[in-house]
């Protein structure tokens, strides 16, 4: 009976895959899957696996990608490697792989293991396995139907909220990424059975360069879109004041029945291609105010450059999601010293 009664308590699914953190995208490249190993032993380590049921995720197949990508480009994907790149020169240009996305070994593998995981998550959703599902490997938001696009090649956050769709009538997507969530945005952007809603930085040429506040939706979906562009420096005070009223307001009007958020922790202060200042306790409080809906709940991961701070936050979150106090100091010594941000001046590779 024991048992039972923790099925009944514990309604959090949280989504490893033991190989993800071990892709590189290659020499210099600030996207480190690496923060995610980080992650989990942090997680690990102050045994919050403990208070979540654990998965070693699905890999999506290209069916499952083709939900919403192009058949052309997931082929592509799932051929290209380094070393027969040099007989895709039209296809790497037409689908935007080389630079910002490089190729890289084991890409297609990367792309099936963190979009399966969010996939997953989303039909556990669907099925009342659980209330929040976790996969801070997920929120790939840039990527969009035919072509690869800051960072991300495989749009895992769509491609649930595809799946979510078969069972909710409305979904909620969030973004707290320092950068928009232009794919997202995008995918849906003539529908109002997702309402999508991005805070992010906006001017001077910041990448992607879209997301202003008039981008509204258009067709059904118009005024299902909303942008809250933002400058450099903005700090947690600042945020919650414009963050917690606008998703509150939103909430109420749209009455979602489900929720995604995606926790790009770039929004962190001292983050290597970031420039807001927000701690951890800050961005944690976006995701805390989430939660207080009781809405069923993907979380997502996304950006985060700055690797040992993002460790640090997508750990903190997960205490927040699961209502354990964690304390500032982490169990054991090492450069993940303390759970505060580490301040700008070091350097990582």
């Amino acid at each position: 009976s024991g048992d039972i009664a923790f099925r009944m308590t514990n309604r959090t699914s949280y989504f490893y895959d033991p190989d993800v953190g071990n892709f590189h995208y290659g020499a210099g490249h600030p996207m480190k899957p690496h923060r995610l190993s980080l992650t989990h032993s942090l997680v690990l380590h102050y045994g919050l696996y403990k208070k979540m049921m654990v998965f070693k995720p699905y890999k999506a197949s290209q069916h499952d990608m083709c939900r919403f990508h192009s058949e052309d480009y997931i082929d592509f994907l799932q051929k290209v490697s380094p070393n027969n790149m040099q007989g895709f020169t039209k296809s790497l240009n037409a689908f935007n792989v080389g630079d910002d996305c490089p190729v890289f070994p084991g890409l297609f593998e990367f792309c099936s293991r963190y979009t399966g995981a969010s996939l997953q998550g989303a039909t556990q959703l669907n099925h009342k396995i659980c209330d929040i599902a976790i996969n801070w490997a997920g929120g790939l938001h840039h990527a969009k139907k035919f072509e690869a696009s800051g960072f991300c090649y495989v749009n895992d956050i769509v491609i649930s909220i595809l799946e979510l769709l078969k069972y909710h009538p409305r979904v909620l997507y969030i973004d707290i990424d320092i950068h928009h969530g232009d794919g997202v945005q995008e995918a849906f952007y003539l529908t109002d059975r997702v309402m999508t809603v991005s805070f992010h930085k906006y001017g001077n040429y910041f990448f992607p360069g879209t997301g202003d506040m008039y981008e509204v939706g258009a067709e059904s979906g118009r005024y299902y879109c909303l942008n809250v562009p933002l400058r450099d420096g903005i700090d947690d005070q600042s945020y919650r004041q414009l963050f917690q009223p606008v998703i509150k307001q939103v909430v109420d009007y749209y009455q979602p029945t489900c929720i995604v958020l995606q926790c790009g922790a770039d929004s962190l202060g001292c983050d290597r291609l970031g420039c807001f200042n927000l701690s951890i306790r800050g961005h944690g409080e976006c995701v805390e105010f989430v939660k207080s809906f009781r809405i069923p709940l993907l979380v997502l991961g996304g950006g985060g450059y700055t690797v040992r701070n993002v460790a640090r936050c997508w750990t903190y979150e997960t205490s927040l999601l699961l209502d354990e106090s964690i304390s500032d100091e982490l169990p054991y010594s090492g450069e993940l010293s303390t759970l505060r941000v580490t301040t700008c001046d070091t350097t990582e590779d």
